[in-house]
């Protein structure tokens, strides 16, 4: 019992010192394993790390050094998560770490891989600085020169003509993929959400930064901001609710309550244990948060605003690595939390996976911008990605696994080529403007209609190899109807890629067209390496099927 001060009647502040520390002799500190959260904390140290070189190192050194940071900085991370999974660390040795609040898994090292790799192809395409015409003799890039400043303002207008280019992107990407490793590997809700907020704030910025268009970029981040704030605030109600519920945060004691298997210990808390309603609903404001990430229907509004407004080499990044992050987050909530909700949120679950199909194969088809048309298509790739969620076996997250390393490649090389096809106002975007661009630059448009024949899921592309992946996982687990409506779905987004590679190809080119610019080394290997693992993938996949499937098992 806590002594009550004589004078006033509330506890002394003597009293509360005494109860904490008769919780125990010592104050224990935590044990964690750095070794195991390696991948984060370097990609975290390297992004801490650039924000001090902007601070402190003189502006005409600073593309160097923090170029030569962000790759470095994620090359490492990838050599730390790839001795991770040959330690075993991904298999036999899956263990929670960081005070329960981190798994290391199959899962969560291959999703780790998947980001770092992304994370510097991305690297490439921002470092990109011959894209642009010099500004005074000065190589820029497709960021704004001074972000702060009015769009069109004097401010603005003065760092132009000095040439300036904005290094903060390195850092802010580096941060935004510090995020997302730690988001599918999160192992309770309060990292969940840390994570999330971790890498939302840095696309939030880095969406409104474009050189060009920048109201229609400051439109993009602000939209993105707005829905974003909307997601945030769902997951972290929904958090809420299932610790009154459950009386914990961790995935495992969420899990352990809702099988019956574990008794609340806490008398206050124990008064809602087994109140369903605070389950069902804190679990779907969680998934809506999640969905949101995906660019699932309904919550896809954001999607096509916010692809076309972004810096393409933004959107490009953004569209590959998010999905992967929070599809591999969706999972394990599904999977480890809730699968004892398994007949409450898949039906819930198929119709989101229909609706968002159709919806972003149909919608496609009226699409007359470029990235916009990427977007809607990127919603049909969550729909088939929910197909695979939705199998609720061991199938089902390998194969998404899979659909989420062959996609995410696919997407970074496809917004690469939208960044070479320019005009005077910058990239040319429309439609009608790639007419003929098979006849002007035919290896770009070749290496273009790759790219959509992947997302169209034609054999001997990766894109053909993770929709049967999926498909497959999900008519075993008894998901025929969906798997049909998959490919109905397919079928309608086949008609607006085929059209493209047909304006391309087979139409006369403008005579006031425009022109395909010639990239430096960082874009060319980001598209390269594109084409190759879109071909590798699509011819070869066995290896990496093999690899999806051993790394499909979640520790709990």
């Amino acid at each position: 019992m806590i002594d009550v001060a004589s004078a006033g009647g509330t506890p002394g502040v003597h009293s509360l010192w005494t109860v904490a520390a008769g919780a125990g002799d010592k104050l224990q500190a935590p044990s964690i394993e750095y070794g195991k959260l390696s991948p984060t904390l370097i990609v975290l140290g390297a992004a801490a790390l650039g924000v001090l070189i902007d601070a402190f190192a003189p502006r005409r050194a600073r593309y160097g050094a923090q170029l030569f940071v962000a790759l470095v900085g994620l090359a490492a991370a990838f050599a730390a998560v790839i001795g991770l999974a040959a330690s075993g660390a991904g298999t036999t040795k899956a263990q929670i770490a960081g005070m329960g609040a981190l798994a290391v898994d199959g899962p969560a090292l291959f999703l780790q891989g998947t980001l770092l790799l992304v994370g510097i192809v991305g690297v490439f395409t921002f470092a990109e600085r011959k894209l642009e015409p010099s500004a005074h003799g000065s190589r820029i890039d497709s960021f704004a020169a001074q972000p702060a400043s009015v769009p069109g303002g004097e401010g603005e207008t003065q760092a132009v003509k000095a040439g300036w280019t904005t290094t903060e992107v390195f850092p802010l990407l580096m941060f935004a993929v510090g995020g997302m490793l730690l988001f599918p590997a999160a192992n309770d809700l309060l990292t969940l959400f840390i994570a999330l907020e971790v890498f939302s704030l840095p696309l939030y910025l880095l969406c409104a930064l474009a050189r060009r268009r920048r109201l229609l970029s400051q439109e993009a981040a602000v939209k993105y901001f707005l829905l974003g704030a909307f997601s945030s605030a769902f997951l972290l109600f929904g958090t809420a609710l299932l610790y009154g519920y459950a009386g914990t945060v961790s995935y495992s004691g969420i899990a352990r309550v809702v099988s019956g298997s574990d008794a609340i210990s806490d008398p206050v808390l124990a008064q809602t244990a087994g109140n369903d309603a605070l389950l069902l609903i804190g679990g779907a404001l969680v998934v809506m948060g999640l969905l949101f990430k995906v660019g699932a229907v309904p919550f896809h509004m954001w999607t096509p605003d916010v692809y076309q407004g972004a810096p393409t080499p933004v959107t490009g990044f953004m569209a590959a690595a998010t999905k992967v992050a929070a599809f591999g987050a969706l999972l394990r909530l599904l999977y480890v939390v809730l699968p004892g909700l398994r007949w409450d949120w898949r039906p819930v679950m198929w119709g989101v996976a229909i609706l968002t199909m159709l919806a972003g194969a149909i919608v496609a088809i009226t699409q007359t911008d470029i990235k916009r048309l990427l977007a809607y298509s990127s919603i049909a790739h969550a729909g088939f990605l929910l197909a695979g969620v939705i199998a609720t076996s061991k199938d089902g997250i390998s194969s998404v696994l899979f659909y989420l390393g062959a996609y995410s490649f696919v997407t970074l090389g496809a917004f690469a080529v939208v960044t070479l096809v320019r005009d005077a106002g910058g990239e040319a975007t429309h439609l009608s403007k790639w007419a003929g661009l098979g006849r002007r630059s035919p290896l770009l448009a070749a290496v273009f209609a790759v790219f959509l024949l992947a997302f169209a899921g034609i054999p001997l592309t990766s894109g053909f190899a993770g929709k049967f992946a999926v498909f497959k996982a999900a008519a075993e687990g008894g998901a025929g109807v969906l798997v049909v409506i998959g490919v109905l779905a397919s079928a309608i987004a086949a008609f607006f890629y085929l059209r493209v590679i047909v304006l391309m190809f087979f139409s006369e080119p403008q005579a006031d067209g425009p022109s395909v610019a010639v990239p430096s080394v960082m874009t060319t290997s980001a598209i390269a390496i594109g084409v190759v693992v879109t071909v590798v993938l699509g011819v070869a996949p066995q290896y990496f099927l093999d690899l999806a499937g051993q790394a499909g098992v979640f520790v709990r």
